[in-house]
């Protein structure tokens, strides 16, 4: 079953780059401030079209809540067998500064062996993946192991909740016994990982008052409050000298007993210039997977060429707080609010506004599904499954997990180190589409075997 699988899809390698290559020149940044709308409805009726042409039926786009097209379709399988929903996003990040891409972003580009261009890895390579995976099951079966549903949503990046809401007002189009969630990715290349847990998201917005109009620095420096240094005062409360998280109330001490990430691994991975410490006294998966972290989004601020000798009326922080397994959002939240509120100085007028939040997910460990997903990776990539922690947030799993208690929900991708998501020079190495196209090939037919056999 996997020799004639595994040259289906590696015969489908050249689809697979041309499709990339077809969807990395939308700009499909669901931030009308960013790029223009129309890029993600055309990301969006690609995304039918490409489903469509593939064999899916009632392949639609149906707009959600914040204005974004979720795209649904169904592959009908075998009466009685299982179904599987797989997810993937074509919205993408912004693709930040072009002088800070070594290829043009938004043209997809092979060096060195990889792919380059926004979204490549994250995620629409996880799109092309899906594809892939259909293509081959077609070519050597000509027909569907099981039930195969598809959701492609197009603002996973915004956080805006769009696909969430879609989730809950349609249970019945999207129930499975399994879902694929395809927006995470290995340890390394050619290291075949289920990602078992993520961290919740919290986001809020904090902005400090002190005057009525802006004064001269010189004039009433010393005596006047300057809200920047407020700001600076709140923020740094934050952590700890050893660059710990320390929100009052929210544990900063778990420990984690799964594989680790070796030091020297990360700074690699993470580009750490030399010198620099890892921050935090736990172990590195300790400090990613397991421990609340704290990271300084943005300010606003003057930049340096536009300031002047003045002391501003007010100044705001963008701040995000990731949580572990086993807290919650709203609970989190508050803390949060409280331990920056009891830190601002001199009666500084204080507004902190809630903007996102999402809740800490913990996946299938046991199941069918999970069972055939090990099998799946393991002859797919010619070596044992891994499971690992993710410090990242996808508050839709949390959502999948509230509306559909029953199924295994699963995560992986074809993102790794290497890929710098969310980042310039975004790249996918190819071999991770391939070996995780055949591992959806192989685990859809495993996975509807195990069930129509019980």
């Amino acid at each position: 079953m996997s020799d004639e699988l595994r040259s289906a899809v590696s015969s489908l390698m050249g689809r697979a780059k041309s499709d990339l290559g077809e969807l990395v020149a939308f700009r499909s940044v669901a931030n009308p401030d960013v790029e223009p709308p129309q890029e993600c409805a055309k990301a969006a009726q690609w995304v039918v079209d490409a489903f469509t042409e593939v064999g899916l039926q009632d392949v639609t786009a149906s707009e959600t809540i914040d204005g974004s097209k979720a795209v649904y379709g169904i592959a009908h399988g075998p009466q009685g067998s299982p179904t599987v929903l797989l997810y993937c996003h074509y919205d993408v990040q912004p693709a930040l500064s072009s002088d800070d891409w070594q290829t043009p972003a938004w043209e997809l580009t092979e060096k060195d062996g990889r792919w380059y261009g926004r979204g490549s890895a994250d995620c629409k390579g996880n799109i092309v993946m899906h594809l892939t995976t259909l293509r081959a099951l077609q070519q050597v079966d000509g027909s569907w192991p099981c039930t195969i549903k598809v959701i492609s949503e197009g603002s996973e990046e915004q956080g805006t909740g769009g696909l969430d809401a879609f989730v809950v007002d349609n249970p019945d189009l999207l129930r499975a016994d399994a879902i694929c969630i395809a927006d995470s990715g290995n340890c390394a290349v050619g290291v075949p990982t289920l990602s078992t847990s993520l961290r919740g998201m919290i986001l809020v917005d904090l902005k400090l008052e002190a005057l009525a109009s802006v004064l001269h620095s010189g004039m009433f420096g010393g005596a006047a409050p300057d809200p920047l240094i407020g700001l600076i005062e709140v923020l740094a409360s934050l952590h700890d000298a050893a660059g710990n998280t320390t929100v009052d109330g929210i544990d900063n001490s778990e420990r984690w007993s799964g594989a680790d990430y070796e030091d020297q691994q990360f700074r690699a991975d993470a580009q750490i210039l030399d010198g620099v410490e890892i921050v935090g006294d736990g172990s590195v998966a300790e400090m990613l997977w397991v421990r609340p972290s704290v990271t300084v989004l943005g300010i606003d601020v003057p930049k340096i060429a536009e300031s002047a000798a003045s002391i501003y009326t007010s100044v705001s922080a963008r701040v995000s707080l990731r949580i572990q397994p086993g807290l919650n959002v709203a609970d989190s939240r508050e803390k949060l609010i409280e331990h920056m509120r009891s830190r601002v100085p001199w009666g500084l007028k204080a507004t902190i506004t809630d903007v996102a939040g999402g809740e800490p997910f913990m996946g299938s460990l046991d199941g069918p599904a999970f069972d055939a997903m090990k099998a799946a990776m393991g002859e797919a990539f010619g070596r044992e499954m891994t499971t690992t922690g993710v410090g990242a947030s996808i508050p839709l799993c949390s959502v999948l997990t509230e509306t559909f208690p029953e199924a295994e929900i699963m995560l992986y991708g074809v993102e790794e180190p290497k890929s710098q998501i969310h980042a310039p020079n975004e790249s996918v190495d190819p071999s991770e589409i391939e070996n995780f196209a055949l591992t959806q090939a192989l685990f859809l037919k495993l996975f509807a075997a195990s069930k129509s056999a019980r």
